[in-house]
């Protein structure tokens, strides 16, 4: 039994830190349907997101504003994750996604020019991390349906950073080593 459950809050004393074996790890494959456990903790990790970018609850529970959570990241070695955030447009995004799988992406590249961070790392890594201008993901959906979304820009970067924990990939192995300020020739800033 698991100890994310409807009711629980999730807090910063339950996100797994960089040096944690588990954070390497490819993930396992979620069963589908989704038991009723896996169906709240994904509500669970929601909950932190939506929580962590409130102003008043962020600071009630000490939480680091966060937009997307996966299940290795509070200890889990599933294949599912979390995401909530407004894009570049002011768009809303909210998916929990289980299995999820990149079918297909684009030739072109982008980054985010402050960087990226991580609710496991507990330092500022400098340096651009090249991700696909627009990917095509399928996976399935809290109720278990198989969706497939095409996401592009800040959504599509968002979205490659969870997908890389669920296969043990940190934001900063994509950093180029030796000029962590450079990129590869098809890759622009986002903004």
């Amino acid at each position: 039994m698991s100890k994310f459950h409807t009711g629980y809050t999730i807090t910063m004393k339950d996100i797994v830190r960089e040096g944690h074996p588990i954070l390497r790890k490819r993930t396992r494959e979620v069963n589908v349907p989704l038991s009723k456990q896996d169906q709240e903790t994904l509500i669970c990790m929601m909950n932190f997101l939506k929580n962590s970018q409130d102003p008043v609850l962020s600071k009630k529970y000490q939480l680091r504003a966060g937009v997307g959570l996966s299940a290795n990241q509070i200890g889990l070695n599933k294949r599912m994750f979390t995401a909530y955030f407004a894009d570049e447009e002011g768009t809303e995004h909210e998916y929990a996604l289980v299995n999820p799988k990149i079918i297909s992406h684009s030739i072109m590249m982008v980054y985010l020019p402050q960087g990226e961070g991580c609710l496991s790392v507990d330092r500022e890594v400098k340096g651009f991390v090249p991700r696909y201008e627009w990917v095509k993901v399928k996976a399935f959906n809290l109720e278990g349906k198989e969706v497939t979304l095409k996401l592009k820009g800040y959504a599509s970067i968002v979205i490659q950073h969870e997908i890389d924990h669920l296969n043990g990939i940190m934001f900063y192995d994509r950093i180029n080593k030796e000029n962590p300020f450079q990129v590869p020739d098809d890759c622009r800033s986002l903004f």
